[in-house]
């Protein structure tokens, strides 16, 4: 246990749960879509929905997405930098069935594309987070560690060729979770890391000819920025 556990983490806002750990999880839908959001779209679960705007929630939730920390002091004015960076936002709330009460869907469309991506995650307390969802596959990870997310057609040896790819690069596995839409179809998997593959490793594994779709986390479970996050696709890939 570090001091951290004891005293909460460093942060802008009343609660560690509601206001840490709300701009955390946005934070990490932001790094997932790799790219500034035009619009968003939040879902608000349990006791999120029944005390959003008293703990600050909703600010959390639009700074993450706007890309600060938990200790950016410009939380308390949220909304506004929304207006100012262009970010629509929309508030909604829903049950979203068994899952801890300071739960939320979080739904950002990419600036540039419209495309748009969907993460459901969890404040745990303390500044603790849990995605367990991305894209409507079934997934975990925590944003304590650089994490690898691959998209893929669901076919043998992908599994294993992704890891030792990481291992090639003298990166150690800490977790890893796989989830497909029925067998042969979609895939989708999250790898976190002890440190970040390298770019030539990303890049590698993206021309994989089953692999479409790589993005690489930073954490954020510090302060402040942790370095830019690798978001590439097929298209996007260099020969």
């Amino acid at each position: 246990m570090s001091l951290l556990d004891v005293i909460g983490p460093v942060m802008v806002g009343p609660s560690s749960s509601h206001t840490a750990g709300a701009c955390r999880l946005a934070l990490l839908a932001r790094h997932a879509l790799g790219d500034a959001p035009s619009r968003a779209r939040f879902t608000l679960h349990g006791s999120f929905a029944k005390t959003a705007r008293g703990h600050g929630t909703d600010l959390a939730l639009v700074a993450g997405a706007l890309g600060f920390a938990p200790d950016d002091a410009r939380i308390p004015q949220a909304h506004d930098e929304a207006t100012r960076h262009g970010l629509g936002i929309e508030f909604a709330s829903a049950d979203l069935g068994d899952v801890h009460p300071n739960s939320v869907r979080i739904e950002l469309w990419a600036s540039a594309d419209e495309r748009r991506l969907e993460l459901l995650g969890s404040s745990l307390g303390g500044g603790l987070v849990k995605a367990f969802g991305l894209d409507g596959f079934r997934l975990e990870f925590s944003g304590g560690a650089p994490t690898l997310l691959v998209r893929h057609r669901d076919t043998p040896g992908v599994i294993a060729r992704v890891t030792r790819v990481i291992a090639d690069d003298d990166v150690n596995v800490a977790t890893l979770f796989s989830a497909r839409q029925r067998k042969g179809g979609e895939a989708m998997m999250s790898v976190e890391c002890d440190r970040p593959i390298s770019e030539v490793a990303a890049a590698y594994l993206l021309h994989l000819p089953a692999i479409t779709w790589l993005r690489q986390l930073p954490t954020v479970m510090s302060s402040g920025s942790d370095g830019a996050h690798i978001a590439l696709s097929t298209a996007e890939a260099t020969p």
